[in-house]
């Protein structure tokens, strides 16, 4: 093989290496259906069943809600109230702006500033619900999210989130004990993320979002723990969708916009785009094939006609660089 197209293969092997190590996670991520941690259906008392309080409980009866303030939309008052009426002796905290900037600047100011920085609310939303798992426990539900039955079984597990599909887990129902060693990384976890990726919906999602969580999620399952520290998983069918399901969901996602729709689209299409990738990296790797054979050869034709580029026939080429071989 001549020694060009050894440089050119090294060159690009190390930038898909490169590549490959800094989305190792989001790539391990593709592949990880959180089978291991899963809250099994079988496990878990039907509504109602006498087993419930036979279940030693460990996280406390926090409920904890966000909103920008206390005048909460139409359309969520019913899931809210559900989730009141169904567990009278649970505690319930609605996180507003107000109240979250002062929990978060007494209990954890060297946070402020990047909480203060965030540059889109839904932000703030996010790294609240955290805060206040890690500090307080308890559990955590959007108010989109309305309660279909009681909570009670879930308190059984230091920690639990719930799985999405087709990867990853989401943040818009969560439980936790205070200080669960996950939601303690998840928190000193935040400001590293908290960058600007040109879409707002990316940029919500990896700085504080579902894709931000998943990726710590998975980091921390990389490592051997004791049952006590690992994250329970709440699967679809115990999310929604049946009588036996924990939640009600209704309309949610306000702050998505056009390019969260793009985002939905590409996801539809995922399959058209990823042949359209392949197809657009091959031609990349073609040109840069030729503006690499080009320079080599301009190298070599500099030093014989005094840096004078001509036009040689491909035989030439190859004798000229045995030549320098």
């Amino acid at each position: 093989m001549r020694r060009g197209t050894i440089i050119f293969l090294v060159i690009n092997l190390l930038v898909i290496g490169f590549l490959l190590n800094a989305f190792s996670t989001l790539i391990g991520l593709l592949f990880e259906d959180g089978s291991s941690d899963a809250i099994h259906r079988a496990e878990i008392p039907a509504p109602g069943s006498e087993l419930i309080d036979n279940r030693t409980q460990l996280i406390p009866k926090i409920i904890h809600q966000t909103y920008i303030n206390e005048s909460i939309p139409a359309q969520w008052k019913a899931g809210q109230q559900s989730c009141i009426d169904l567990h009278d002796d649970y505690e319930y905290k609605l996180w507003t702006d107000d109240l979250s900037r002062e929990f978060i600047s007494a209990e954890y100011p060297w946070f402020l500033s990047t909480f203060d920085s965030y540059r889109f609310p839904i932000q703030r939303a996010d790294a609240i619900r955290y805060f206040v798992l890690a500090f307080y426990g308890g559990i955590y539900i959007d108010l989109d999210d309305g309660c279909n039955r009681r909570l009670d079984p879930l308190l059984s597990y230091p920690a639990w989130v719930r799985r999405t599909v087709p990867t990853g887990i989401s943040n818009d129902a969560m439980g936790s004990v205070p200080q669960h060693p996950f939601f303690l990384r998840v928190i000193e976890s935040l400001s590293g993320y908290n960058r600007h990726w040109v879409m707002p919906y990316i940029t919500v999602m990896y700085s504080t979002g579902p894709l931000f969580l998943s990726v710590i999620w998975k980091e921390y399952m990389d490592v051997p723990r004791p049952a006590e520290e690992h994250v329970r998983i709440l699967m679809p069918d115990e999310y929604k969708g049946f009588k036996w399901s924990f939640f009600n969901i209704s309309r949610g996602s306000s702050w998505h916009g056009k390019d969260a729709q793009t985002i939905f689209w590409m996801g539809k299409h995922w399959v058209l785009l990823t042949v359209a990738g392949f197809a657009i990296a091959g031609v990349v790797g073609l040109c840069l094939w030729s503006l690499w054979s080009m320079w080599v050869m301009r190298g070599i034709g500099g030093k014989g006609k005094r840096g004078l580029w001509r036009r040689i026939s491909a035989k030439e080429r190859y004798e000229l660089v045995d030549r320098m071989a």
